[in-house]
């Protein structure tokens, strides 16, 4: 073979890529990718999403106008801020001081990010007159259920004497806000519980020394969910 066929010009197909062209297509590739995965992202709720809320977030923003959103300040003993990323059940309470409103309870929540006395808070407490205020967001903890403040809704009820029985206004409420926070959660009756059940103490005191009485509030709880599930079209 003589030297000028050696150095022939390379046969078509043959011939080298520019080096921008190598470089210039798989950064092609990832940018395609990249906008690919922030729509798919955008539509299907994630960070930055169309419909990137949880379930708890969600049912916050949802609150309807009969409660009175009265947040406490974030605070380290009483609103932590911690998430809460699913709710499993609502716990019943009594604040435990008879005659007292539900906007003292909700104050005393909130001084407590100054004194330091205790961890306590609640999402709700309803009230002598079957108000209704919220103290900490239900995508949020409440201090309030021990091991199952990670994943309930708590409700603290106001009573007029010792023995703890909610009068006829304060009880009309917490049914009713019981009732939608289940059909907002996908919970029913059976899900509802006692503080006592969570922790042995004796708390809502008279549902808990009265199981007659507990079972006809969870009775009427059921009742009302049906209702409102019948009145959102959700009925079977």
């Amino acid at each position: 073979m003589t030297e000028q066929n050696k150095t022939a010009r390379p046969r078509r197909g043959t011939r080298k890529e520019p080096p921008w062209r190598k470089a210039f297509l798989p950064l092609l590739i990832a940018a395609v990718v990249l906008v690919g995965a922030v729509l798919v992202t955008a539509l299907r709720g994630g960070p930055g999403g169309l419909e990137h809320k949880t379930l708890p977030q969600r049912v916050q923003a949802e609150l309807p106008d009969w409660v009175d959103q009265r947040l406490l300040t974030p605070n380290e003993y009483s609103r932590p801020g911690i998430p809460v990323t699913e709710v499993n059940a609502v716990v019943i309470h009594y604040v435990g001081n008879p005659n007292t409103s539900a906007e003292a309870n909700r104050n005393y929540f909130e001084g407590l990010g100054i004194t330091g006395e205790t961890y306590a808070s609640s999402n709700f407490v309803v009230g002598l007159e079957g108000e209704v205020i919220q103290c900490v967001p239900v995508d949020e903890i409440a201090y309030c259920s021990a091991q199952r403040n990670s994943d309930t809704v708590s409700i603290e009820v106001c009573h007029p004497d010792e023995t703890g029985e909610f009068n006829d206004d304060t009880r009309a409420s917490v049914v009713h806000l019981t009732a939608w926070l289940c059909v907002r959660f996908g919970l029913t009756a059976e899900d509802v519980i006692r503080h006592y059940d969570v922790t042995g103490k004796e708390c809502p005191m008279y549902y808990v020394r009265h199981e007659d009485a507990w079972a006809a509030l969870k009775t009427d709880v059921d009742v009302e969910i049906l209702r409102l599930r019948t009145a959102e079209g959700q009925g079977k």
